[in-house]
């Protein structure tokens, strides 16, 4: 397929990249020119990025049962605009330098529920929010045995707090409609799955 774009990476200049912080996340300045869709450069922008990195996000799922298997979390960014800032999620972790996307999941996957994925199916990657950070989430789907789920879970060293849920999937579709799911990386697994359910299933021998 053709690409509908007309510019590509070639058509920036990035003139210093300054870093402002580094802590449990990073923020640095670009200062940088790109062309105009009208022809010439824009002048030299200055925009802060949060660089947090690249992550995973998996959406557990027991075709048995036909129930997803979510963790239950608090989440500080959720304080200014929610009235509960425990959210509903897919198990989710950083990409550490060197790890393989896949690797991750079965580590997170463990780490978050005590469960072990059967089978992990790739579904989608995209930018989180690209106008101000780098980070690159890579969704997956992955077979777990929803009978075994249940528990508190985490790691106490980075302050994790988990509780595991299990979720009928006609539950989880009205709770999509009442906007009670309103996290991003859960709301596109969920609906991303939906839309491409037999694909997995045909993808694990369902």
């Amino acid at each position: 397929m053709k690409r509908p774009f007309r510019f590509s990476t070639d058509d920036v200049k990035v003139e210093t990249k300054t870093p402002l912080f580094k802590g449990f996340f990073k923020m640095v300045r670009y200062q940088f020119q790109h062309r105009l869709f009208e022809g010439g450069w824009t002048p030299i922008l200055s925009r802060e990025v949060f660089e947090r990195g690249h992550a995973v996000a998996v959406l557990l799922y027991d075709p048995r049962e036909e129930a997803f298997v979510m963790i239950e979390q608090f989440r500080i960014g959720a304080m200014a605009t929610s009235d509960c800032p425990w959210l509903l999620e897919v198990v989710a972790g950083i990409i550490e330098p060197g790890e393989d996307a896949r690797e991750v999941c079965y580590r997170e996957t463990v780490e978050e529920t005590g469960l072990t994925l059967q089978h992990l199916t790739p579904a989608l990657t995209y930018l989180s929010s690209p106008g101000g950070t780098t980070e690159r989430l890579h969704v997956f789907v992955g077979c777990v045995d929803a009978s075994q789920a249940g528990g508190v879970h985490g790691l106490d060293h980075e302050g994790e707090d988990i509780l595991v849920h299990v979720i009928p999937e006609p539950e989880i579709r009205d709770w999509l409609d009442g906007g009670k799911i309103d996290n991003a990386a859960t709301l596109i697994a969920v609906q991303w799955f939906l839309l491409n359910k037999q694909k997995v299933l045909d993808d694990w021998g369902q």
